[in-house]
C-alpha cells in the first residue's frame, strides 16, 4: 500500500479565514467535532495555523466546510497530480469516471507521479484540474519526456516530431508545428555560427549546448 504524502497545507489562509468569519479556534475545533466527527481540540488548530502540525487530506477538507470555503483555498500551490486533485475536493473515483478510465488504472497512475492516459482523457484531465499546458505536463511527469522530443526535433527534421508532441502535450498542432520551426530555427543558426567561426568546440558550440539545456525554458516562452 503506497504512503500518500500530506497535501500541502497554507497555514496563513487557514488562520485568515477564521478570523474573516469571527471565529475563534475552539468554534473550528467544535465544528470539526459536530459537524464532521473529528476528535480535534483548539490546540491543533492552533497548531495547524501556525505550521506546526498538518491537516491530512480529509481534516483539509472538514476544515474547508467549516471555514466556509473550497479545499483548494486551504492549499498550497499544489505540484502534483495528488495534490491539484485533492484540492479540488475530489476523490480519485470521481476523477477516474469523469475522465473515462478504471479508478484501478487511475489510482496507479497517480501513486507514481506518471500520467499514461490517451489523448481524449489527458484533454478531460486538464479540463477538470483547470491546469495549463505547462502545468499539465509538470504535474503527469512529462517533462524530460517533452525535453527529449525537443531536442531531437531541433537537431534533425522538426516536422517528424509534430505528432508525438501533439500527442504528449494538450496543445493545437499548428501551434505546436510553429513553436517547433522556430526552436529549430534558432539551434541550427547557432550550429551554422559555430562553422563560420571555424568550427571547434567554442562559440557557437557552447551555445548550441546550452540551447538545448534550457530547451523546456524555449519552448513555453514561444508557446505562451
Amino acid at each position: 500500500m503506497p504512503v500518500h504524502p500530506t497535501p500541502p497545507f497554507n497555514a496563513p489562509a487557514a488562520r485568515r479565514l477564521r478570523e474573516a468569519l469571527g471565529m475563534a479556534p475552539g468554534h473550528v475545533a467544535y465544528g470539526l467535532r459536530a459537524q464532521y466527527g473529528l476528535n480535534v481540540g483548539p490546540d491543533l488548530v492552533v497548531a495547524w495555523e501556525r505550521g506546526a502540525r498538518a491537516p491530512d487530506s480529509g481534516e483539509i477538507t472538514a476544515l474547508a466546510g467549516v471555514l466556509w470555503c473550497s479545499p483548494g483555498e486551504l492549499f498550497a500551490a499544489p505540484t502534483t497530480l495528488r495534490e491539484h486533485r485533492t484540492s479540488r475536493g475530489l476523490a480519485a473515483q470521481d476523477l477516474a469516471r469523469r475522465v473515462g478510465m478504471e479508478p484501478a488504472a487511475y489510482q496507479r497512475m497517480e501513486d507514481e507521479g506518471r500520467w499514461r492516459g490517451n489523448e481524449r482523457q489527458s484533454a478531460a484531465l486538464a479540463e477538470l484540474l483547470e491546469l495549463g499546458p505547462r502545468a499539465f505536463m509538470t504535474v503527469t511527469g512529462r517533462d524530460e519526456e517533452l525535453a527529449e522530443l525537443l531536442r531531437s526535433a531541433v537537431m534533425t527534421r522538426w516536422q517528424a516530431y509534430v505528432r508525438p508532441t501533439v500527442k504528449l502535450l494538450p496543445l493545437p498542432r499548428q501551434r505546436i508545428e510553429d513553436v517547433l520551426q522556430q526552436l529549430h530555427a534558432s539551434y541550427q543558426s547557432r550550429m551554422v555560427a559555430t562553422l563560420s567561426w571555424g568550427g571547434g568546440d567554442s562559440g557557437g558550440g557552447a551555445a548550441g549546448r546550452e540551447f538545448l539545456d534550457g530547451i523546456l525554458g524555449h519552448f513555453w516562452q514561444l508557446a505562451r
